[in-house]
């Protein structure tokens, strides 16, 4: 554990503190009253119980078989750890429950069965079949893997998925297409060697050769040597269906002339010399854990050619099966399969291949400290890339649909695609009709800060995604340089670049300019700087004058600065009416906070202009708007000058004839809570608020980073509302993801 800078502690108390274990059950339906009770229990749950016996396939409907899986070890090859006993192996098993329901959000059981008998293990497993929609088998020892596995498949009519055995080999086979493809190889003429024929390695090799690797190009070795026809020390039925005619004997005489080493076994297993004796562009699968057969560094230092994949996180290339099972498992499970065959691991490794040669999100640039692009040091995605959950469910599904392990085909592709987007984060709907809008609106999208690769990356992707026409202002050399740098050169010829050297309408620019500021102390060579060499300035003016639809800027600068800079062209202060408002959505639910940009202490004619604006953002939004106006104080209760301003701004509404809910002062609980509302029956909300307008901009700002940061909160805006045109300042953290929802924002006109 010591890579991973982990101590045995900390590890102890990680599994036992806030309480032992690392998962839990929750109720889907509500358990309060005693009609829920009858409802979930007697007499209720008799009506379900008739319909599944009349027709077994409606348990998928009525129960939770459907998305729930069984993780089930005996413990007798627990990691890199050997036999620990059913006991010994619980807290991986439960690690791997909580990583079905971390990826892909199906839902997980460890069962641990204390028997080293294969038919007692199988008779279990069998008798547990009702409960789930799959079984994945987890540290058993080989060769009875294959026997229990073989045999639940045969018997048992739910997917049977040894992951120790088929989660490497997809994962394994996904790196291997993209390893060739960068070498120029095929897998049909390629020679592979397999050292470690267990579990794993005759899975790799399964399904190498299921994707057209030849068997007399495939040799296998074990701790004796090459597995060739006629051997008879140590073989067993699965080693000699993968015996071929050779006179070679041992690794090191198999890996002369070799294309692909998979490496499945020990330590040290491989040298450089065997690395040296390689065919060009060799492609070494190291995966022992925790130490590969070969270090990468150590094949490089004679191969410099070489494609290195490993085991390990701390290298590039790790294998991991986080990256398969959870998505197996989805689209399996959404098409109540009967089985995980052949053919959708093949396409769960192409699927994941595919997303290796795209353009990298940001998200993982950011989580894994670097930026990531297809090459020799990244052929495999990473486990927290967030297209796997939507494009390797599919993938499979279709896969079993074709090869008809389907007994429910998905009849709407695409819908099935958006909902396992959602799945994840149930705010993505909101996002995603946010998108489509922006779609609609093709949009010319202004970035003004066309020297920062996040802006560059977030225009590329607005374009490419077909929102819109991208504007870049700066530079057109440092722009160019910072694509190539990200892996975009070819975006170059695809972005307008725009500046003021370039541009024919700077005079006009600057008459406009000098226009609004000569009352304001500015004289013209004031103004010639700010629109020749100011980029907010000079993008503010762009947009001022409609040479683009909409305005990005502020992931370079302080938000208090570019506020300045954009006031020299727009009324976008306090005193013009405009305010910020910041998105908040959680577990599926939206509530938008105001001021959390402009204002920095509003009166209560402020904080009546603020709920306009806010009411105005979230009709854009599709809300029907509900605004309270939230304090420390509720309805008078407890006094303090502090908490008048909250009373009367709801009055002054009353005075402008609002056509919205409002209400207030009131603390956040009885915004939000029915429960606590109703404890009001006088106050106006039909419902719980999805607005609220807070005292100041600090509590606006404490307010919406508690609540990314302690509840894991996505959070959107700050949009500004209330200004002439569409801008939209972006914070200096922000993702290149980030910035294009930002685009997305101001495509939609949220103003």
């Amino acid at each position: 554990m010591s890579k991973f800078n982990l101590t045995r502690e900390e590890a102890l108390a990680f599994h036992h503190d806030p309480f032992p274990g690392k998962w839990e059950v929750n109720a889907t339906v509500p358990m309060t009253t005693q009609r829920d009770l009858s409802l979930a229990y007697s007499p209720g749950v008799a009506i379900p119980c008739e319909e599944i016996a009349k027709n077994p396939e409606t348990a998928y409907d009525y129960t939770n078989k459907g998305n729930l899986v069984a993780v089930i070890s005996n413990g007798t090859a627990v990691l890199g750890l050997g036999n620990l006993g059913a006991l010994g192996s619980k807290p991986v098993m439960e690690g791997k429950s909580v990583l079905f329901k971390r990826f892909a959000d199906v839902n997980s059981i460890d069962i641990e069965l204390d028997t080293e008998d294969p038919d007692a293990f199988c008779q279990a497993v069998k008798l547990m079949g009702p409960t789930f929609g799959g079984i994945n088998l987890e540290d058993i020892k080989a060769p009875e893997c294959f026997i229990i596995e073989q045999r639940l498949k045969e018997e048992m009519d739910i997917p049977v998925f040894h992951d120790d055995q088929h989660g490497t080999a997809v994962i394994c086979a996904a790196g291997l297409i993209n390893a060739l493809h960068l070498s120029d190889k095929k897998i049909e003429d390629v020679k592979i060697v397999l050292n470690g024929a267990g579990a794993a390695g005759i899975a790799c090799i399964e399904l190498l050769k299921s994707m057209g690797a030849r068997h007399e190009n495939c040799i296998c070795c074990d701790t004796k040597g090459v597995i060739y026809q006629g051997r008879t020390e140590g073989m067993n039925q699965w080693k000699s269906a993968h015996a071929v005619d050779t006179k070679l004997r041992t690794l090191e005489e198999a890996m002369k002339d070799a294309d692909v080493f998979l490496g499945v076994s020990v330590k040290g297993a491989v040298t450089q010399d065997m690395v040296a004796s390689m065919a060009d562009n060799p492609v070494i699968f190291a995966m022992a854990n925790p130490d590969p057969e070969i270090t990468p560094e150590e094949a490089r230092e004679v191969r410099a050619d070489a494609i290195v994949a490993t085991g390990r996180s701390d290298y590039p290339n790790q294998v991991n099966n986080v990256l398969g099972f959870p998505y197996l498992f989805r689209g399996a499970l959404d098409i109540h399969a009967r089985a995980i065959n052949d053919e959708m691991k093949i396409a769960c490794a192409e699927a994941l291949a595919k997303i290796a040669r795209e353009d990298v999100p940001d998200e993982v640039a950011l989580a894994y400290g670097k930026n990531l692009s297809f090459g020799r040091d990244y052929i495999i995605p990473t486990p927290f890339d967030p297209r796997l959950i939507h494009r390797i469910p599919p993938a499979v599904a279709k896969a079993g649909m074709d090869t008809g392990a389907a007994r429910r085909p998905i009849v709407d592709m695409r819908s099935y695609e958006d909902s396992l987007k959602s799945r994840m984060d149930p705010t993505a709907s909101i996002l995603r009709g946010l998108h489509n809008r922006a779609r609609q609106a093709q949009s010319r999208m202004i970035f003004a800060e066309g020297d920062d690769v996040r802006v560059l990356r977030a225009a590329v992707m607005y374009q490419r995604s077909g929102l819109g026409k991208a504007i870049v202002v700066g530079r057109e050399a440092d722009v160019k340089e910072k694509l190539e740098g990200a892996g975009l050169a070819d975006a170059v010829r695809e972005l307008e670049i725009v500046n003021a050297a370039n541009t024919r309408h700077l005079e006009t620019y600057k008459e406009f300019l000098y226009a609004r500021l000569q009352r304001k102390g500015m004289d013209r060579q004031d103004v010639h700087r700010l629109a020749a060499r100011d980029r907010h300035v000079f993008a503010a003016l762009m947009l001022a004058h409609g040479h683009g639809d909409g305005l990005i800027t502020g992931a370079t600068r302080k938000s208090a600065h570019v506020m300045s800079r954009l006031n020299y062209v727009f009324d976008a202060d306090a005193e013009q009416g405009a305010a910020g408002v910041t998105a908040v959505l959680h577990r599926g639910r939206i509530v938008l906070i105001a001021d959390t940009l402009v204002h920095e202490w509003p009166d209560e004619h402020d904080l009546a202009n603020i709920a306009e604006r806010a009411a105005d953002v979230a009709r854009h939004l599709g809300l029907e708007p509900r605004v309270a106006f939230v304090s420390f104080s509720t309805f008078g209760y407890p006094v303090s000058e502090r908490a008048t301003k909250m009373h009367l701004a709801p009055e002054i509404l009353d005075q402008r004839g609002a056509r919205f809910e409002y209400e207030g002062e009131m603390t956040v609980d009885v915004a939000l809570n029915p429960r606590a509302q109703a404890q009001y029956p006088f106050q106006r909300l039909s419902g719980p608020a999805n607005i609220l307008v807070v005292p100041a901009r600090h509590s606006a700002s404490i307010s919406t980073k508690l609540m990314q940061e302690m509840a894991g909160a996505t959070v959107i805006g700050p949009i500004l509302a209330g200004v002439d045109k569409s801008i939209q300042i972006c914070s200096t953290n922000m993702t290149a993801n980030d910035i294009l929802n930002m685009a997305v924002l101001a495509a939609c006109d949220l103003r």
